[in-house]
């Protein structure tokens, strides 16, 4: 899955589109996104998704949302893996399973920190090179 959150929020699997067409089941898919491989607490969604008053079926209808998310994914990845294993229920939180390649935000902290390491050891050439591809 490649997902998208510099610029336009995007989510696809092969060119099949993971985006849920629901404001707030895109909130949790962004939120999650941006925390991927890390477990986001219950109570932060809930806290993104309706401030400090939830409604009183919050949960419930937190679960629904992550149920919709991964009909989108499962559906997208047509067998190749289970959706829970994209989207785990860990320790009283949600986790989004995904390499940093595939996530935006995640590949340009990675390549800026990449950039500025080789920066720092004078390797300007390199880091200029490593910076742009940050950049793109």
């Amino acid at each position: 899955m490649d997902i998208t959150l510099l610029g336009p929020l995007n989510a696809d699997t092969d060119g099949s589109s993971v985006l849920p067409s629901a404001a707030k089941t895109r909130q949790v898919l962004a939120l999650l996104a941006l925390n991927a491989n890390r477990v986001v607490p219950v109570p932060m969604i809930m806290e993104e998704l309706w401030g400090h008053h939830p409604p009183r079926t919050g949960a419930a209808t937190l679960q629904t949302y992550i149920m919709r998310l991964r009909r989108l994914i499962a559906a997208s990845v047509r067998g190749r893996c289970d959706a829970k294993e994209i989207l785990e229920y860990r320790h009283g939180g949600y986790c989004l399973v995904a390499p940093t390649a595939c996530v935006d935000v995640l590949e340009y902290e990675r390549l800026a920190a990449e950039g500025q390491r080789l920066f720092d050891t004078c390797e300007d050439e390199t880091a200029v090179k490593v910076f742009r591809e940050a950049l793109d």
